[in-house]
């Protein structure tokens, strides 16, 4: 019966389409790098009759230099049983193209099929493809859950683990998108790569500021939007009559997040949000990403952090805090100057409105270059009126973590992917 009642998916007309489509797909088209291909389209779905295929994810799909737009790609089903096709494994064997976690016993020319794991291939032809060298959906996800546990399997560097995952999860999708293969499987995965880049999002952040993390800072928030922009097409492609999808709400709240940094140059929000139907905008999480969009942009610190800290889930979270140290030192900012010259602020109500430790606020205060004393009790105070203060770049300030026991238990579901 409700497949009797879905209603027919209709291809986007690129003649008649504008910007108040109801379509997901093209509210993030304005992410696109500017370094990508110019012939590739993300965002884009398109649609074609029974003998070609609907590309998902253009990036992903790789296509040739020339102008692959308007070709028709045959209907591909992959049939490789491994994680990697055995040519491919042959070849990476010979020229000892093995990352660390595919090598047997260590020997960087030696892999096994539990081991080896396709690679992403930018310039790969779609036309030229085997269904020997492309992975079925089940092979697909039995490969992405080697991938992510990983995570907590491995003891390695998060960096060194992340960049593995980054690439072979970019051939999934890659697989994927050549195989135009939509159900709610295949949402889930995407749901779970979009998940691995937030919490890469999060951990990336806390590492240091070193030229390499910072360069893997940018190309992760980029497969981010990417990932999450295919996620909206499927959403609204699987569609059942005028249902959302159990996670819609959530991910479209940490798209919304994303535009906290003032490095985002996508379309105005005023657009996106006309696309949203009305129960994702009136949902919890969207409510909450709202409020907390504008409290960053009022510079409205104090309910910023508690709103942050007593309903941000998990994913939120990870979104929401590069930005908590920026606000707090927003708010160093406006207690020095606004406070009375001869009556300190002390650390120890600091420490509560910031939510860190009185460590933590010291280490902080000398951060900004602002001096800190104490009292008879040797208790620590802030100096107010003080003429300067200097912010730390945000990719070399230091890591806080949030004083909060809520936070420390979501944390906890950091490799719960």
């Amino acid at each position: 019966m409700a497949a009797r009642n879905r209603q027919p998916y209709k291809p986007i007309n690129r003649r008649n389409y504008s910007p108040s489509s109801s379509s997901y797909s093209n509210s993030t088209k304005s992410h696109i790098p500017k370094h990508s291909n110019p012939n590739s389209d993300n965002s884009r779905i398109t649609h074609v009759n029974k003998t070609t295929s609907r590309r998902w994810d253009n990036d992903d799909s790789s296509r040739n230099n020339g102008d692959d737009d308007n070709q028709d790609f045959p209907t591909l089903v992959g049939t490789c049983p491994f994680m990697c096709p055995v040519e491919e494994r042959e070849r990476r064997e010979r020229l000892r193209d093995l990352a660390v976690f595919e090598r047997l016993h260590g020997n960087p020319a030696k892999t096994s099929p539990t081991l080896a794991v396709k690679k992403f291939c930018r310039t790969i032809s779609t036309k030229d493809v085997q269904a020997c060298d492309v992975r079925p959906v089940p092979v697909l996800e039995d490969t992405l859950n080697y991938l992510l546990n990983l995570l907590h399997s491995s003891d390695r560097p998060f960096e060194v683990v992340h960049d593995f995952i980054f690439d072979r999860t970019r051939s999934i999708r890659q697989d994927l998108s050549m195989q135009n293969v939509v159900n709610d499987q295949v949402i889930r995965m995407y749901e779970r790569m979009v998940k691995f880049h937030i919490v890469s999002y999060h951990l990336l952040h806390k590492s240091s500021g070193t030229p390499n993390t910072a360069s893997m800072c940018h190309l992760n928030a980029e497969q981010l939007m990417k990932a999450l922009t295919t996620l909206f097409n499927m959403y609204e492609a699987n569609r059942a009559s005028q249902s959302i999808c159990h996670n819609e709400a959530e991910f479209c709240s940490v798209y919304l997040l994303l535009h906290l940094g003032s490095d985002n140059q996508g379309e105005p929000l005023s657009l996106w949000f006309r696309r949203i139907r009305s129960p994702i905008m009136k949902s919890r999480e969207m409510c909450f990403a709202r409020r907390i969009l504008r409290y960053y942009r009022l510079g409205n610190y104090k309910q910023f952090i508690r709103s942050a800290e007593e309903e941000a889930s998990f994913l939120q979270y990870c979104i929401i805090e590069p930005y908590i140290n920026e606000v707090r030192i927003l708010a160093l900012s406006c207690v020095s100057y606004g406070g009375y010259k001869l009556q300190p602020y002390p650390l120890v109500h600091l420490s509560k409105l910031l939510m860190m430790k009185e460590s933590d606020i010291e280490s902080l205060c000398i951060d900004c270059g602002l001096e800190i004393s104490s009292d008879e009790t040797e208790k620590g105070l802030l100096t107010n009126k003080q003429s300067v203060m200097s912010k730390p770049p945000r990719g070399l300030q230091k890591y806080y973590p949030m004083d909060s026991e809520r936070i420390e238990r979501l944390c906890g579901e950091i490799l719960n992917l």
